[in-house]
């Protein structure tokens, strides 16, 4: 024992050592009274197991009133995994008044996503998620129900149905172009290789929401404070907010997120109604209508007429749901979208034998031409390196918070209702009982069985969009966005750092996981003809 531990030891004597008479007499009733008081925990406890009631999982103690928030620092996802060494792959801590309950393995996972998937189908809303999405009448935030039903088969069957799809394809190709024309006419510059994707994502999405309905200038100034007010919002859903964590507090705001996510969400509502009022006079003018046969151009033209359809039934669509999935589409397709890009280009960067495999496929697979949509399903190795990007940096690394709608038991523990139930993803992936190696970068172990590992959480050692019911909706645009720009970007050019820059590749934990510091990078051309980006 060290004399540290020696001084601290010395600190406590008082508490078994007694000065007097008095104070020994006194000490001797404490005792007693600790071990009746054990007596009857013990037996109490007893009786409710021997009643069938499980136990709340283990966990650390924490701070009376804020509990273990004090201890939390920064990287949830990595010290949640550390706790787990401690604790096991199931343990609760309260953050304030809230308790939070922490899973680590792939067994808990799939007992909370798979087995009991209707009882955790509600998510642990916070006050900026609602605040931003009309109190949560968005596919992320609203209650399992009957209403979230409803909005998410309008957006699975309607809007990701694959005739959908292939309607907003040339949408899609035109913005990768654009973005392809402009690092051309950067060539030799460092650039920023996280705010090109996210821009070129956002502008597709975009696109593909509401196509050529504003034109020119007045299209150009909504989009760009469109995407202004989206940074912000995701922002402000990434920042600690007190009164998530003393739900007693939240009607005073005392951080004023509550008051910013409105104000953002009114920003929002007024640029949407100018698109929303637009694409409606279009559509009421003489032959700019859309009939039944003819095919639809854009998912505001989509939600539109399904508002018109359903006018008359017994639920019918409203303006301000078709707004809320609108904010959906474009914060969820964008920012977790670039962010794994981002990380992908960073890890080719650091192994560059990797990206020549990958630029070799490409070449064998596209020739030296502009990538397509058609030639994504043949490109293996870039998907399989798209995968294990995902594997080791979940953009959402502990997805998004649970909440059960009745007391449940996971692991032989009872998780409460209304608890926080967080499945650290991150843990999950990096699991070496599952996977071999799990801190190396091994897109390999993706080729063996490709049928195995696809996104939509089929198995559940592989969750970076989660699981079950609630698992993301936007998994088929997201795929095909993703696959697109990676694979036009590294066929199109070779990447350098700049002089004197050193690549890292640590996280920055948020709502969203992202590298630290942005990725810088120098392009040079890679194809034969300067025509081809043009």
């Amino acid at each position: 024992m060290n004399s540290d531990l020696l001084n601290e030891t010395a600190q406590w004597t008082w508490w078994w050592k007694g000065s007097s008479k008095k104070d020994e007499l006194a000490l001797s009733f404490l005792t007693v009274s600790a071990v009746i008081l054990a007596i009857f925990w013990y037996l109490w406890t007893s009786v409710k197991a021997s009643k069938g009631v499980a136990p709340l999982p283990p966990g650390p103690r924490g701070l009376p009133v804020v509990g273990y928030l004090p201890f939390l620092g920064t990287n949830l996802h990595t010290i949640f995994a550390e706790l787990a060494h401690r604790y096991g792959p199931i343990y609760k801590l309260w953050l304030g008044k809230k308790l939070c309950i922490v899973l680590s393995s792939t067994s808990l996972a799939k007992e909370v996503v798979r087995d009991q998937d209707i009882s955790f189908s509600n998510r642990d809303a916070s006050m900026a998620g609602l605040a931003v999405t009309y109190g949560g009448l968005d596919i992320v935030w609203s209650p399992y129900g009957s209403y979230w039903r409803t909005i998410r088969k309008v957006f699975v069957r309607e809007m990701m149905s694959s005739a959908n799809m292939e309607a907003g394809y040339n949408l899609r190709k035109e913005e990768v172009r654009k973005t392809i024309r402009d690092v051309y006419a950067k060539i030799g510059k460092p650039l920023d290789i996280g705010k090109i994707i996210f821009l070129t994502e956002q502008n597709v999405v975009m696109s593909m929401l509401w196509s050529d309905t504003l034109e020119g200038e007045k299209n150009s100034g909504v989009r760009d404070e469109f995407q202004e007010v989206i940074r912000k919002m995701i922002e402000l859903l990434s920042k600690p907010n007190i009164s998530d964590f003393f739900p007693m507090l939240a009607r005073f705001d005392i951080q004023g997120v509550e008051q910013q996510g409105k104000r953002l969400l009114a920003r929002l509502d007024r640029i949407l109604d100018v698109v929303i009022n637009e694409r409606m006079r279009l559509d009421s003018c003489e032959g700019a209508g859309v009939s039944k046969d003819e095919e639809k151009k854009d998912f505001l033209q989509i939600l539109l007429a399904m508002k018109k359809e359903k006018e008359d039934t017994a639920s019918p669509l409203t303006l301000t749901q078709i707004k809320a999935m609108m904010i959906d589409i474009v914060s969820g397709a964008t920012d977790t979208t670039a962010t794994i890009a981002e990380w992908v280009m960073a890890e080719l960067m650091c192994r560059p034998g990797v990206m020549k495999k990958v630029q070799e496929e490409l070449a064998e697979v596209v020739g030296m031409n502009i990538v397509e949509e058609p030639h994504l399903p043949k490109l293996h190795y870039l998907d399989a390196v798209v995968k294990e990007t995902f594997r080791l940096h979940p953009p959402l690394p502990l997805l998004v918070p649970k909440t059960p709608s009745k007391s449940c038991t996971v692991g032989g523990y009872t998780i409460p209702k209304n608890t926080k139930v967080l499945v650290n993803v991150w843990a999950l992936h990096r699991d070496p009982q599952v996977w071999d190696d799990p801190s190396e970068f091994k897109p390999e172990r993706f080729l063996s069985e490709p049928g195995k590992w696809d996104y939509s959480g089929n198995s559940v050692q592989f969750l970076p969009f989660g699981s079950g019911r609630r698992v993301c909706a936007g998994i088929p645009l997201a795929e095909k966005m993703l696959l697109d720009i990676l694979g036009s970007l590294l066929h199109s050019f070779d990447w350098q750092m700049p002089k004197g820059e050193v690549l890292e590749l640590s996280e920055k934990f948020g709502i969203v996981m992202k590298k630290n510091t942005s990725l810088l990078a120098i392009p040079t051309p890679r194809l034969p003809s300067k025509e081809l980006y043009a």
